[in-house]
């Protein structure tokens, strides 16, 4: 019964929501309304083979509305939030119904102040970022006041004061600490008009950024403000882009490091060179001790200050993004990625009339260059000493290797054929485990084969068929996959999914995991039916990772916007 009242729940809610496709106009002296609404509402089976587990609500619906009102110079919104209970996988701070963010802006010329919550980012976030990822149930944004002001063409400034959202129980809660912050940015072709038009152009900038957190232990001394600054500079000329930034923050002891009073510094650069058929790009990144927390007892994904972004690539295909994606290691890591894009030019030769695109991608992340320093030492309280921030150490978390050929032969046929390469420490990264809870140790080393077949059946009518196949011997042996998406434009997507572990080395483990969605679109509303297997894995946005645990049911989603 209960869970036939969040079904009607769920359609009660999305269906007067899904007729809406425009903004709302009102009389024109009283502004506009617009805003966007999802409902996500999951029915769940128990499934032992596949280690899913039911809760004791049989159902689970995550929904939000977004309102936005503006006029003229001044706009306020509000987000209303509803965990009935919240998605199997989502943070267990996510409880109840009620106002998870409102706020009010004014902009007036060159001056513009929010008051209430807000998201913003300093430069690249090595020393703020406050920003939401609903797919990975995170929501970091600040509380207080946000001012931002242009005294002269080229030159932004902008100041942030408040608290950061860390947890949901029938509305906000924030957490105790306090976060400050200023940013500059200088577009220095900007200042003088004949510097416009020169072939070089410097965009550059600076940050401070402080939180505050009362000292709440009797057996520690700890430091009650804690600073950190970053500055950068991009330099681009032609077809040639050089980016910058390094950040360094005090002392700052907490959970994520053990309480040592080691000082932190986190480097980011990238170069870019990009030209007609042609591109090249290479990152590299050096993190040591940088975690940033407005409270220090904190962990994982809860109320992260900063943000640290991953030098890997965030895959699509099912085999090769969820089993082994990298999450950042914020207390540690050196890390490199080079990836180059280029075209084959189209000829007269009849295989190559609309030409191909190829993509070759390396990335590796390894610990620092560090030593650990022994109790008797003085200055244990530092945990260890850093040898070389730029060099990294002899243990590799991780690495990615992939290559993709994408052709069109066609205007019926379309083809993109990839290989991945994955080294997977688990050791670090914690992400593969067996159907009985335990887990591998040391590496994972696999192989991931994918074609996939574009083909356009008739007008508005495309069948995309994916085949995937997985080696390795580390974990849960070899895996091959198969999805088949027809579309029939521009209102209907129907897909069939189903993964099998063929290699799993236990016979009562080679398992099935079927999947199927009906999806209609129409303007900016979206519904979808889905039913079947989830397998358990890992869902990543940028190198912010968590566990997505194995299910099976019935899920209904809507999403609209007006």
């Amino acid at each position: 019964m209960k869970l036939l009242k969040r079904l009607f729940i769920a359609v009660f809610i999305a269906l007067p929501i899904f007729g809406w496709g425009q903004q709302i106009n009102l009389p024109e002296d009283l502004g506009t309304i617009s805003g966007n609404v999802q409902v996500l509402f999951q029915q769940y089976n128990e499934d032992s083979a596949i280690g899913a587990v039911t809760p004791p609500e049989q159902a689970t619906m995550n929904a939000f509305t977004n309102l936005i009102y503006r006029r003229g110079k001044f706009s306020a919104g509000i987000r209303y939030e509803s965990y009935l209970p919240r998605q199997a996988g989502y943070p267990n701070r996510f409880a109840g119904t009620g106002l998870g963010y409102r706020y009010a802006s004014f902009t007036q010329e060159n001056l513009s102040v929010t008051v209430g919550n807000f998201y913003e980012q300093f430069g690249n976030g090595l020393v703020l970022r406050s920003y939401e990822e609903r797919n990975l149930g995170l929501d970091n944004a600040m509380d207080g006041v946000k001012v931002s002001f242009s005294p002269l063409p080229g030159i932004y400034l902008k100041g942030v004061y408040g608290k950061m959202r860390y947890n949901f129980n029938d509305g906000l809660i924030n957490t105790d600490g306090y976060v400050r912050g200023i940013d500059g940015e200088i577009f220095v072709n900007q200042l003088k008009e004949s510097w416009l038009s020169a072939k070089t152009q410097f965009i550059l900038g600076g940050s401070f950024v402080s939180k505050y957190q009362r000292d709440n232990r009797s057996d520690l001394v700890l430091p009650e403000n804690v600073g950190s600054w970053a500055g950068r500079m991009t330099v681009q000329r032609g077809p040639i882009s050089v980016m910058g930034e390094y950040a360094y923050k005090i002392n700052d002891p907490s959970q994520d490091n053990g309480y040592i009073y080691k000082d932190g510094r986190a480097l980011l650069m990238n170069l870019t060179y990009a030209t007609r058929g042609f591109s090249f790009t290479f990152d590299a990144k050096s993190i040591d001790n940088f975690s940033f927390r407005p409270d220090r007892s904190l962990q994982i994904t809860d109320a992260t200050i900063n943000f640290l972004p991953a030098m890997t690539r965030q895959h699509s295909y099912i085999l090769a993004g969820t089993f082994y994606p990298y999450a950042t290691q914020f207390n540690g890591e050196v890390a490199f990625m080079a990836e180059t894009a280029f075209k084959i030019p189209r000829s007269d030769a009849k295989w190559n009339k609309y030409g191909m695109d190829i993509i070759v991608s390396y990335a590796q992340a390894y610990n620092p260059d560090t030593t650990h320093l022994a109790a008797a030492d003085d200055s244990q309280l530092n945990g260890y000493k850093t040898n070389n921030f730029l060099s990294p150490g002899d243990q590799l978390n991780y690495s990615d290797f992939h290559i993709v050929l994408d052709k069109k032969w066609s205007k019926m046929w379309k083809t993109k054929f990839s290989y991945f390469n994955f080294v997977y420490n688990n050791n670090v990264n914690q992400g593969a485990y067996f159907l009985d809870g335990s887990s591998v140790k040391g590496n994972v080393y696999a192989d991931v084969f994918i074609a996939e077949i574009n083909t356009k059946l008739k007008k508005k009518h495309n069948l995309r068929s994916v085949f995937q196949y997985m080696r390795t011997d580390q974990h849960q042996g070899d895996w091959i996959a198969a999805v088949f998406e027809y579309s029939v434009s521009p209102h209907w997507i129907f897909a069939l999914l189903n993964q099998y572990n063929l290699g799993n080395p236990d016979e009562d483990n080679k398992l099935h995991y079927p999947f199927g969605s009906v999806t209609y679109v129409n303007g900016g509303n979206r519904f979808s039916v889905e039913y079947g297997k989830r397998r358990a894995g890992i869902f990543c946005v940028g190198g912010v990772c968590r566990p997505v645990p194995a299910s099976n049911g019935l899920t209904l989603t809507v999403t609209s916007s007006f």
